[in-house]
């Protein structure tokens, strides 16, 4: 919970760093915002930094290679791609996101359901499709994240001592094939050891609790997953001595990588680990289905929780020069807030881009209903349902699109 004080001091913040116009215009169209920081936040000069300004802004092809479903049973095992969006991934999909402006594409894959649950085994016919899939959007010029998502069950990696063994061993032996099959990869490839990390129905799945001895237990079993992840990519030779890799703190929340808890791997390679976070901030306005409909850019509750975890990244670590990535974020659709969703992502992009901290949209291509509607590309059309949330981020995609004035 944020103390009043710093309300006071972020709403100063925002007042002195940028200029906005967040309401309709006199017509009733949608207006993207401008928010014109005054600086670019000075970042070190190495070559990680520089990777990481290329990368852009991306987009999560979600709810699609992470879909799982374990009563799925004898059905084709590939028709588990479309399961929860109902569309098979074309190539014409990702290279109409590609040139919307989106530089990085994040590929969530779920491998538990495609394993032999002895040996973890992934299936070929599974790992072919992932592969033809990466290829779409290596062959255009994109960056890829390839990750393991739904795989937190006691089963796969859980992370506690008393499920580690069996996590360790999923892990070296997903990454041992995972590796192996992408070893010829640029580093456009980018792996990302785990996804959201964390105590699967504990009380506090998503909240690490720094005076719980079950999430301290949590939390150095992610770091010596992370570790065994780094070193096994990195002993399977090929590019991968060099490939950057992202890794996650508890549950990948900024907290859980700001904490002193969280220990970046040793690495062979020099500055090849990029910090991964998902940050759906404000909760109250992106993520909780009751809370907060509209954003405004002169509201300093809302914009200033965002300027303060953005703001902790990179003090503890782009301006020491190490990468970070926000590999998840986003607002659902909530009634009739285009507007307000316009705002944020203006808004969040730029705050990030302003530290070099690339920002990647989750996209579950959900669009009605009363769940998680994060979606923005239809991909069933090959259109953007909201064009403008779109142009708001491209507008500040990327540090060299913050102007200094």
């Amino acid at each position: 919970m944020k103390r009043a004080i710093s309300f006071v001091l972020m709403a100063l913040m925002v007042l002195s760093v940028c200029t906005t116009a967040s309401a309709k215009d006199e017509g009733g169209d949608i207006v993207i915002p401008n928010v014109g920081y005054i600086k670019q936040y000075e970042i070190p000069d190495n070559a990680a930094m520089d990777f990481v300004k290329s990368m852009g802004i991306g987009w999560n092809l979600g709810n699609t290679f992470d879909a799982n479903d374990d009563n799925w049973g004898s059905r084709d095992e590939l028709l588990m791609e479309k399961a929860w969006v109902g569309v098979l991934t074309t190539r014409e999909m990702i290279e109409k996101v590609h040139a919307a402006g989106f530089n990085t594409l994040r590929l969530p894959v779920s491998w538990h359901n495609h394993v032999n649950k002895e040996t973890f085994e992934i299936s070929e016919k599974w790992l072919n499709r992932v592969q033809e899939v990466v290829d779409y959007a290596i062959e255009d010029g994109m960056y890829v994240i390839l990750n393991t998502h739904h795989d937190v069950y006691p089963e796969f990696y859980y992370p506690s001592s008393e499920h580690y063994e069996t996590a360790e061993k999923y892990i070296k032996t997903i990454w041992t094939q995972l590796s192996e099959r992408f070893s010829g990869y640029s580093d456009h490839l980018i792996f990302e050891s785990m996804n959201e990390p964390r105590l699967r129905g504990h009380e506090f799945e998503w909240w690490l609790n720094a005076n719980s001895q079950d999430c301290l237990d949590a939390a150095d079993c992610i770091n010596r997953l992370n570790q065994l992840f780094v070193d096994t990519v990195r002993a399977s030779g090929g590019n991968n001595a060099e490939r950057y890799l992202m890794v996650p703190g508890y549950a990948a929340s900024a907290d859980g990588a700001l904490t002193d808890l969280f220990v970046l791997p040793k690495d062979a390679a020099d500055n090849k680990i990029i910090v991964s976070v998902h940050a759906y901030t404000p909760y109250a306005f992106a993520l909780d289905a009751g809370g907060d409909t509209t954003f405004e850019l002169t509201n300093p509750v809302q914009t200033g929780e965002i300027i303060r975890f953005v703001s902790s990244l990179y003090k503890k670590y782009v301006a020491n020069g190490i990468p970070v990535v926000i590999g998840e974020y986003g607002a659902r659709a909530k009634g009739d807030n285009l507007q307000s969703r316009v705002n944020y992502a203006a808004f969040y992009v730029c705050v990030a881009s302003s530290r070099n901290i690339p920002s990647v949209w989750w996209d579950n291509h959900a669009f009605k209903g009363n769940g998680e509607l994060f979606g923005i590309f239809d991909r069933r059309t090959c259109e953007f349902r909201y064009p403008e949330i779109v142009e708001a981020m491209t507008k500040y995609a990327g540090y060299d699109k913050v102007t200094p004035k």
